[in-house]
């Protein structure tokens, strides 16, 4: 399949190489001409523009930070609609990765229908170790027959494809995703700083937990970062503020009430304020540490 992919950050890149190894015809561009670079030895053809990488794509998938970024790559001047309509093409499907509100996702996919590009929002989980395994869960908004043409291309990023619904409803799945793992992330640095605070070794906190109900990814991957101090970010924690303001935003425009939701996305906006938003989202202990006098 010939594939344009925009946007190669920390997970666009491993996403597109997985592309690319799985024997597809990959076209790239990003605002950096150094990402591109790593591309371009894998065997990625480089591209000037957007709209220039959509050329003779069948697929073209955007894997940016944000709904305006989503509307620029999409449907500006250099953008995939503008590509598709130089191309002459009425068959191409236009693949969001990215995180934003459904709200925004809805509203570029039906400004895409009226220039002819199918659209499906299909935001990822399983941050930078799955991009790079080509193991993420994507949760699939959109047509039954744009899904259809884009499957081949997501069975070569992950693991877990699934079409939930017409457009808008992958972002909404994402909402949901977003809400169990900020949550437990905070969850996780809550059990840690009690147990350091009474002077039980984390560690084997830990160790005793990954054998009962409490177990999870979270405890088991997020945890370990989180005790080794390692704050190398696979997930920004700007990033993850960003997308539990999309949650509250959607609780907000649906009148629901989401309490957890709400004091954990208050501690990502106390994190970030720190200065901690570019160091991953376990930077959540040492806040919750600084609060406490502990650290």
């Amino acid at each position: 399949m010939k594939i344009a992919f925009i946007g190669l950050g920390i997970m666009g890149r491993p996403m597109a190489l997985n592309l690319l190894k799985a024997g597809h015809d990959v076209t790239v561009w990003a605002r950096r001409a150094e990402s591109m670079a790593p591309l371009a030895e894998a065997g990625a053809k480089i591209a000037a523009s957007a709209a220039e990488a959509v050329g003779g794509a069948e697929v073209a998938i955007s894997m940016v930070a944000d709904a305006p970024d989503v509307e620029q790559v999409m449907l500006g001047e250099n953008g995939v609609a503008a590509g598709a309509e130089a191309a002459g093409r009425r068959d191409l499907v236009a693949v969001d990765m990215s995180t934003i509100a459904p709200s925004a996702a809805k509203a570029i996919g039906e400004k895409l229908a009226a220039r002819g590009v199918d659209f499906l929002d299909a935001p990822v989980s399983g941050g930078d170790v799955g991009a790079i395994a080509g193991t993420l869960s994507i949760m699939v908004g959109g047509s039954e027959a744009g899904f259809a043409k884009a499957r081949p291309a997501f069975e070569a990023m992950g693991k877990t494809v699934v079409h939930v619904g017409a457009s808008g409803a992958g972002q909404i799945t994402k909402a949901c995703n977003q809400i169990l793992t900020g949550v437990h992330v905070m969850a996780t640095a809550e059990a840690f700083s009690l147990a350091r605070r009474a002077g039980v070794d984390p560690y084997k906190v830990r160790e005793a937990l990954m054998g009962g109900s409490a177990y999870s990814r979270i405890l088991e991957n997020h945890g370990k970062r989180m005790l080794d101090g390692n704050f190398k970010p696979g997930f920004k924690a700007w990033m993850h503020q960003k997308d539990l303001n999309i949650v509250m935003k959607s609780a907000h425009e649906l009148g629901l009430c989401l309490p957890s939701t709400a004091a954990t996305a208050q501690m990502f906006n106390a994190l970030v304020g720190a200065g901690y938003g570019e160091d991953d989202s376990v930077r959540a202990l040492t806040l919750l540490e600084t609060l406490s006098g502990s650290n």
